[in-house]
């Protein structure tokens, strides 16, 4: 009798815990190991916010359960979202805080989806975005993203008909594993064929904080019709480094906020009350510690991008995010996973092979910007002289 549910047999293994045993077995070797394959941030929360989280933690009624969550929480964000992106969202409608985007765009699919609707992927694109597709039992459709096209879809090349059978589509710019940001414009298109189709549009914005053009990172809900057709979610995982501590909230259309809401009533309960302190603490942070951080991210990309070009490889600068997206050398080209098996042997660097966002993302490996710019540039030396370009 087989010991796990048929549904399984679709996944194998997180590419990140097989990675993560490689680390540990060679650790335990005694070799140095820089690991750039999974996107934790190395910095720190802000002080401020980690005071929070200890002074309410020492407060013995806060372990209770959690049933809702508290007014004051959905107000910072509604105010966040005026104060930052100039979206104007209800609070008491608008807004639903969930256990990291990762657990909610896990659960999207079984609040949104029946049999056969169609859920469009971006391809290469970040993994539980068809794994909550597929577990609400969605038809998974993708669209291709390709350096050629800056790694935007084109949308006039998906067919009317499977636009008139999407139940939503997923976007996320800046792009987790690409690194490619997208225009105001694209969104505004998009929006256009949703009210036209009758479709939603399901955004991933994790990344609006870490932006290297001269234009800053945006909500879509400040365009206009946005809250019509779509909602996103919005992570403290990256602005505030406060990955741990699993922070994110599913903001805009009051209908998709409410089947999600509904459909988490049956498997949680909510946000530790503590943890809400912290993301109204981290919410009310000044601008400049986010735009300090990016400023930051930047050194880092400079540093591992001009040194893996002055090393051999022509890796392309990202426009956005703490990732690289380096396109493999010739000898590599279909074989991402074998590079990576290569890297770490030869000079015990670890990334992220392309292949595991998708049969588009084969070409290409992700380098985490988690280091300082100082180690990251003598990471890719070290990468150059260890003789894998060749």
């Amino acid at each position: 009798m087989a010991k796990q549910a048929t549904r399984l047999n679709h996944f194998q293994e997180g590419i990140f815990s097989a990675i993560e045993r490689k680390v540990v077995a060679y650790q335990k070797q005694g070799r140095e190991i820089f690991n750039l394959s999974v996107g934790t941030p190395d910095f720190h929360p802000p002080q401020q916010v980690m005071d929070v989280l200890s002074q309410e933690s020492l407060v013995p009624k806060n372990y209770r359960y959690t049933l809702r969550d508290y007014p004051e929480l959905r107000q910072a964000v509604a105010d966040y979202y005026q104060r930052r992106y100039q979206a104007q969202v209800d609070p008491d409608t608008e807004v639903l805080a969930v256990h990291g985007t990762q657990e909610g765009m896990g659960h999207l699919g079984m609040a949104l989806c029946n049999p056969g609707d169609v859920v469009l992927l971006p391809n290469p694109g970040y993994p539980v975005f068809e794994a909550g597709a597929y577990f609400g039992e969605a038809q998974l459709e993708f669209y291709p993203m390709t350096r050629e096209n800056r790694f935007l879809p084109q949308l006039d090349k998906i067919p009317a008909e499977t636009w008139a059978r999407t139940k939503y589509i997923v976007t996320s710019y800046p792009s987790n594993p690409t690194g490619a940001i997208a225009p105001r414009s694209f969104y505004q298109e998009l929006i256009q064929y949703a009210k036209q189709y009758g479709f939603f549009i399901i955004n991933d914005n994790a990344y609006s904080d870490i932006v290297f053009s001269e234009e800053s990172g945006f909500s879509f809900l400040s365009l206009p019709g946005a809250k019509e057709v779509g909602a996103e979610f919005f992570s403290l995982s990256k602005s505030f480094n406060l990955t741990g501590a699993r922070l994110s909230f599913f903001v805009g259309n009051r209908e998709l906020v409410s089947a999600l809401n509904l459909m988490r009533s049956q498997l949680d309960f909510g946000v530790f009350l503590p943890l809400q302190r912290v993301a109204i603490q981290a919410l009310n942070t000044p601008r400049e510690y986010t735009l300090a951080q990016c400023e930051e991210y930047r050194k880092r990309r400079d540093a591992l991008c001009g040194g893996l070009r002055e090393a051999g490889w022509p890796v392309e600068d990202s426009q956005g995010t703490m990732f690289v997206f380096a396109k493999l050398p010739p000898r590599w080209e279909n074989n991402s996973a074998g590079f990576c098996e290569a890297l770490v042997d030869a000079c015990g660097v670890v990334c992220t092979p392309g292949a595991a966002f998708g049969s588009l993302g084969e070409g290409y490996v992700r380098f985490a910007l988690v280091r300082p710019p100082e180690e990251l540039a003598a990471i890719a030396r070290r990468i150059g002289e260890c003789g894998i370009l060749k």
